[in-house]
């Protein structure tokens, strides 16, 4: 078995954690080995098929297994509740299993979760190892991504980091930069602070996804030429990633969802989601919003709607030029 410092754990190969863990085999020299786990077997022989020129691939069952083999744990999970179930169970979780391994005189762990999760969920599974028998030698991180699907295959994400131990952040940054772009791998604060940047990050983006579809289906239905439009935006105020990265107009912009029936970007059902994290962290927080919850009943019309279910988020423009005004 190889050494723990020259094994990686990666957990959750989802529609972002697959092409992420693809690309952190590739970027890990070819005699470290890395550690799946998934709850659909296929997706750990297909992944393995996928990478057996690229170095070993060894599959685990369990956080538990996987906090014992691997000096770093990455998981990329769903939601709350599976964060939980991975972390906190106490037969299969990484804590039980970091409790493990210290008693077998095993050290220095770090344990990294990449999802967009609740706030809360983050500071409880972060209280829980700050109170184990680990937590002298168990640095728990949240750092979040930004890019979507295409970032994840192209390796081009942008990490949000938060850890309470900051000597651990250039080793964090150097397993991250195979997933990323170096240059966006932020150390954004404490333990906690990578997933409010996130939150706040997606809360922003959800609201000019339907700002900019409202702003853009205005010039079509003017019957403005809104390719010409949108280079317009772009180099005046109304710019935004919206605009510039995944237009919502279909045939502006080539391989954005938009352009392919709005397939393949960030669904509007997740979109709305985060939307609400962000909303309930505003409220956690005490602080006033005034566009969340409107912007929350337009995703929630559209979603419902079975045109536009399971799409890109960008859809809301179709679904405001296709519906009458009220």
């Amino acid at each position: 078995m190889a050494p723990q410092s020259e094994t990686t754990a990666f957990i959750g190969l989802g529609v972002m954690g697959y092409p992420m863990a693809l690309n952190l085999r590739k970027g890990l020299p070819t005699t470290h080995t890395l550690l799946i786990c998934d709850v659909i077997p296929s997706a750990l022989s297909q992944f393995q098929s996928d990478t057996s020129s690229l170095g070993p691939v060894e599959i685990v069952f369990s956080g538990y297994e996987a906090v014992q083999k691997a000096d770093m744990v990455i998981t990329m999970l769903p939601d709350g509740n599976a964060v939980k179930k991975v972390y906190l169970d106490e037969e299969s979780g990484v804590l039980a299993g970091a409790e493990a391994a210290l008693k077998e005189g095993v050290k220095n762990k770090i344990i990294m979760e990449c999802g967009t999760i609740e706030t809360a969920t983050i500071l409880e599974v972060a209280r829980v190892a700050s109170a184990s028998s680990a937590a002298s030698n168990l640095t728990f991180v949240d750092a979040p991504v930004s890019g979507g699907p295409m970032g994840a295959q192209e390796g081009t994400l942008t990490f949000m980091v938060g850890t309470s131990d900051k000597d651990v952040f250039p080793t964090v940054k150097s397993v991250l930069a195979h997933m990323g772009k170096e240059e966006s791998v932020f150390l954004c604060g404490d333990i906690g602070a990578g997933t409010a940047f996130k939150v706040i990050n997606n809360y922003l983006s959800a609201i000019t996804s339907l700002a900019a579809s409202e702003a853009l289906n205005i010039g079509m239905k003017m019957g403005l030429d809104v390719s010409l439009l949108t280079d317009v935006i772009n180099v005046s105020g109304g710019q935004c990633w919206v605009t510039s990265k995944s237009n919502p107009v279909p045939g502006v912009q080539a391989n954005v969802p938009s352009s392919r029936d709005y397939e393949g970007g960030f669904r509007i059902e997740l979109c709305a989601k985060v939307l609400k994290m962000g909303s309930d962290l505003a409220d956690m927080v005490g602080a006033r919003t005034i566009l969340d919850k409107p912007t929350l009943a337009a995703f929630d019309e559209a979603k419902s709607d079975e045109r536009y279910k399971g799409k890109d988020a960008r859809v809301v423009y179709k679904w405001l030029n296709e519906c009458e005004r009220k």
